[in-house]
C-alpha cells in the first residue's frame, strides 16, 4: 500500500506516476470492501499518493462499525487505529463486538454535534489521536455540514462526507442545523465549505471526498469544479415551465429514499381553463384564468 513514514512527502512525490487521465482519474480505483459507492478503493489510492500517513481515522456515525463503513478497510486490512462515533445504544453495542480485542479502536458512544459542548473537537481531545489524522468520514444523514463546520482543532489530510445528491450542482442549500431534521445539504454548499476550511475536491461518488490543499497538486486535477468531478447526477429531478404555465419533470422524478414517483398531474399549477395560451383570444377563459392566477398570487385558492 502506502508508506508508514510520517515524513512529508509534499513535493518529493511525483505527481506525473498520477496521470492517469481525466481529472476524474480516482474513479478509476473504486472498489467496496464494506463501503457503499467504491470509496474504499479510492481512499487506499488517496492515501497512497499523499504518501504520508499516521495510521489514525475517525468516522461517526459508525452503526457496528462494518455496515456501509468507510473505514473497516483501513482498520482490518491496514491495522489503522480508529475513534468510532455511534450515538444510537444497540448499534453501539454492535460496534463493540464488531471490534472486541482490538485495542487499536476507540468506540464512543455519543453524538456528535456542533455546539460547544459536543462537537468532534470536543469528543476527540479525550482520545490520543493526532491532530493531523488520515481520514475523516462523515455520513450522518443531515447536519453534515454543521458538525464538520464545527471541526477547529483537527485538520484530518482527507475528509469524506455525504451530500444530498437530488440537489442539483448549481443550488446552494444548507439543512437548518436542527438535530431532528435530516434534509442533507448540497454538493455546492459543501464545497464552499471545504474550500473555506482549506480543502479541494478531489473524487465524488455516493459522497464527497476532499484533501488537505497543500496535498492538492499531487493529485495532478486539472480543474476539480462540480460539473468535472459529479459525474452520476441521475438522482436529480428536474422542473420546468411551458410558456402557458404547464408544469413538467424529466431527470428522476421520484422521492428515492420513500420510492414514491412524481407525477406532472400532481403538480400542476392552474387547471386546464386557466392555462394562459399564447396568442389566445378567447375573452372569457383569458380573463378568467387572469382572475385566477390574481387569487394564487394572494394565497386565496
Amino acid at each position: 500500500m502506502w508508506s508508514d513514514s510520517t515524513e512529508s512527502m509534499v513535493g518529493k512525490a511525483n505527481p506525473d506516476s498520477y496521470k492517469a487521465g481525466p481529472n476524474t482519474w480516482l474513479n478509476t480505483y473504486a472498489r467496496n470492501v464494506t463501503s457503499q459507492g467504491g470509496e474504499d478503493g479510492i481512499i487506499e489510492k488517496i492515501l497512497d499518493v499523499i504518501n504520508q500517513t499516521n495510521k489514525w481515522c475517525v468516522e461517526f456515525g459508525s452503526w457496528d462499525g462494518k455496515t456501509l463503513s468507510n473505514t473497516y478497510n483501513l482498520i482490518k486490512n491496514y491495522d489503522y487505529s480508529a475513534v468510532l462515533i455511534e450515538c444510537d445504544r444497540v448499534r453501539y453495542e454492535k460496534l463493540l463486538q464488531t471490534f472486541e480485542g482490538n485495542e487499536k479502536v476507540i468506540p464512543v458512544n455519543a453524538l456528535v454535534g456542533f455546539n460547544p459542548e459536543d462537537s468532534l473537537d470536543v469528543i476527540l481531545k479525550k482520545t490520543p489521536i493526532p491532530k493531523d489524522f488520515d481520514l475523516l468520514s462523515i455520513d450522518i444523514d443531515g447536519n453534515d455540514y454543521h458538525v464538520w463546520e464545527a471541526v477547529r482543532e483537527y485538520q484530518p489530510k482527507v475528509v469524506l462526507i455525504e451530500f444530498n445528491a437530488t440537489i442539483p450542482p448549481s443550488v446552494e442549500f444548507v439543512q437548518p442545523s436542527d438535530m431532528h431534521v435530516t434534509q442533507g445539504s448540497s454538493l455546492l454548499s459543501i464545497n464552499k465549505l471545504a474550500q473555506k476550511k482549506g480543502y479541494e475536491l478531489v473524487c465524488v461518488k455516493s459522497n464527497a471526498i476532499f484533501v488537505g490543499r497543500q496535498y492538492f497538486p499531487l493529485f495532478n486535477i486539472r480543474d476539480n469544479s462540480i460539473d468535472e468531478m459529479w459525474t452520476d447526477q441521475s438522482a436529480i429531478s428536474h422542473i420546468f415551465f411551458g410558456y402557458d404555465g404547464t408544469v413538467f419533470l424529466s431527470g428522476h422524478k421520484k422521492l428515492p429514499w420513500q420510492n414514491i414517483e412524481l407525477r406532472e398531474s400532481k403538480v400542476q399549477q392552474l387547471p386546464r381553463w386557466a392555462i394562459k395560451r399564447v396568442g389566445d383570444r378567447n375573452f372569457i377563459r383569458k380573463n378568467l384564468g387572469k382572475w385566477y392566477r390574481r387569487l394564487r398570487s394572494k394565497n386565496i385558492l
